[in-house]
């Protein structure tokens, strides 16, 4: 499968921001927790070089703790403030105030030496579509400030959303590269329901979510649907059409049904906290 997605509002987006970058003071990252690298934009790295950083591992509660510590601690490495949140259920968004201040500590001690006092910090919340923009700013800002929705995209123009004195937030529409280079990006993406199902084939992406599991997830799938986890990864989808009575007309198995019931449950996290990638890839 050849995974590509790049509707024609992001080039204008992307343009966009790099005007937008001259009112802010801080770029806010979210990133899904469970792909932190395949879910970043490279070109914010290139357009916001010169501003503060704070990447937020947002969904959190859907990646293994282990390795939500582990990513914390890379991308600190790598010079970025870090928070990882849960902007559904508001965790961790408590933390943030502090580490922004933190973040534009020289910015706002310029300002004062100006005797520009109380100015809030502006910050630009970027991300691809579907990390949760949206729904970290309404609960952020504990008003639905934002239109959000599950479908990749929503967000479609700019908008100022005053937060607090001390911050105001650029909400900006999700920017994904026109290509992947990875293909494996492009895959997670798709596992994690960053590309429209659409246009994607749901048992390539059911088998290859099969397949890691076994690998890096030992008993889940088993625990789960009843399979044999040592038969390769289409046998272990049938006896999941076979367990969850996934039947078509002729009495055949419905392998379509059998792999979206895999992938909403494996998005949902009731297969359990499930991490996509792992830093050490990244020293490789």
């Amino acid at each position: 499968m050849n995974y590509q997605w790049y509707p024609g509002h992001m080039t204008k987006a992307k343009r966009q921001m790099q005007e937008d970058l001259k009112l802010i003071d801080l770029i806010i990252e979210l990133v899904d927790a469970r792909v932190p690298v395949s879910s970043r934009n490279p070109d914010i790295d290139e357009l916001g070089k010169n501003k503060a950083r704070l990447i937020l591992l947002n969904k959190a509660d859907l990646a293994d703790e282990r390795y939500n510590q582990k990513w914390m601690e890379y991308f600190k490495e790598q010079g970025y403030y870090v928070v990882k949140i849960n902007s559904r259920s508001g965790a961790g968004l408590k933390g943030i105030q502090a580490v922004v201040q933190e973040a534009c500590r020289e910015k706002i001690e310029r300002d004062r030496k100006r005797g520009i006092l109380n100015r809030p910090v502006r910050a630009m919340v970027v991300g691809i579509p579907n990390v949760g923009k949206s729904t970290f700013i309404n609960a952020y800002a504990g008003k639905a400030c934002t239109k959000t929705g599950n479908k990749p995209g929503v967000t479609k123009g700019k908008q100022w959303i005053r937060l607090n004195k001390s911050l105001e937030l650029l909400d900006t529409p999700g920017i994904l590269w026109p290509k992947f280079e990875d293909q494996n990006v492009g895959l997670r993406l798709a596992m994690i329901g960053s590309i429209n199902d659409e246009i994607l084939n749901i048992e390539e992406l059911a088998l290859e979510v099969i397949r890691h599991l076994v690998s890096e997830y030992p008993g889940i799938l088993q625990e789960r649907y009843q399979v044999q986890e040592e038969e390769e990864p289409l046998r272990i989808l049938e006896q999941i059409a076979e367990n969850r009575k996934c039947i078509q007309k002729g009495n055949t198995l419905d392998y379509g049904k059998a792999s979206g019931i895999l992938m909403e449950e494996f998005r949902n996290g009731k297969l359990g906290r499930i991490t996509l990638e792992y830093p050490k890839e990244q020293q490789e």
